[in-house]
């Protein structure tokens, strides 16, 4: 099974890149998010076109939204809320193939570092924290084949951003939010999928920012965008790949997709 994720900072707008995405690499699932569409004004036509009929959509007007696009089927479907808030930053699906998948969009945090300063940083801490509990009350996790994918917006690691040192005090790679994704990804003893496939000594980013004059040049990247699996698929891994070229698209989103082959 491929499954891909993207943030692709509307679905409306970007519909077209969407689509060429879908033709060239056909994944099984694709999952979005910041779709930035609420539910019924969804474009549902061009998935339909290309064989994606299974759609699971939580979205409002304007801001945040994920989705789940499908060749597969879906047994069931499930949006949970965090921090007390309906923003769309979740959709769960189970497969007719038996894989649970949670599709995340977790809060950017705004740009200052201090949760007492900053009430946007001080909700990404807590939605890390609530991810992880959401998870870790699970006896399941070595028995049942799960996926976490989604803009996390965290780079954990140090060749996960282009420079540690510079990016230690920036929201995104702080210890404070690096720390709470490690705990929560020691909450269902997940894998993280692309450094299973890239060594830790290397570099590698999902994210350009649209403030770089020539973000190819520069190449001052952070790697946001997750697929984790747990225990019951690590031995599945096939493939794994990052589509850098979709950046350099025309109007691109400032993310780029994360694709992965998972034998199931």
């Amino acid at each position: 099974m491929k499954v891909a994720t993207w943030n692709i900072n509307s679905v409306r707008l970007r519909i077209g890149l969407v689509t060429r995405f879908l033709r060239e690499h056909e994944p099984d699932v694709l999952c979005l998010q910041e779709t930035k569409v609420e539910n019924s004004l969804f474009p549902t036509k061009p998935f339909d076109r290309l064989g994606y009929r299974y759609r699971a959509i939580n979205g409002q007007k304007g801001y945040h939204g994920v989705a789940v696009i499908s060749r597969i089927p879906f047994a069931k479907t499930c949006v949970q809320e965090f921090c007390g808030k309906s923003d769309a930053r979740h959709m769960g699906v189970t497969l007719a193939s038996g894989v649970e998948l949670h599709n995340f969009y977790v809060p950017a945090g705004a740009d200052i570092p201090d949760p007492v300063a900053n009430p946007k940083f001080a909700h990404k801490l807590t939605f890390l924290r609530e991810m992880a509990l959401f998870f870790e009350k699970r006896p399941d996790r070595s028995s049942h084949p799960v996926i976490l994918v989604g803009d996390l917006n965290v780079a954990p690691l140090e060749n996960d951003v282009w420079s540690h040192r510079q990016l230690l005090d920036v929201v995104s790679h702080t210890p404070v939010e690096t720390g709470l994704l490690s705990e929560a990804k020691a909450a269902f003893e997940w894998t993280d999928l692309t450094r299973e496939f890239v060594p830790h000594e290397e570099k590698v980013y999902s994210w350009w920012s649209y403030r770089a004059r020539d973000w190819k040049a520069s190449d001052r990247g952070r790697r946001l965008d997750h697929i984790w699996i747990s225990r019951a698929l690590k031995g599945s891994l096939k493939t794994h790949s990052i589509i850098k070229k979709t950046r350099g698209w025309s109007r691109p989103s400032d993310h780029v997709p994360v694709l992965a082959d998972i034998g199931l």
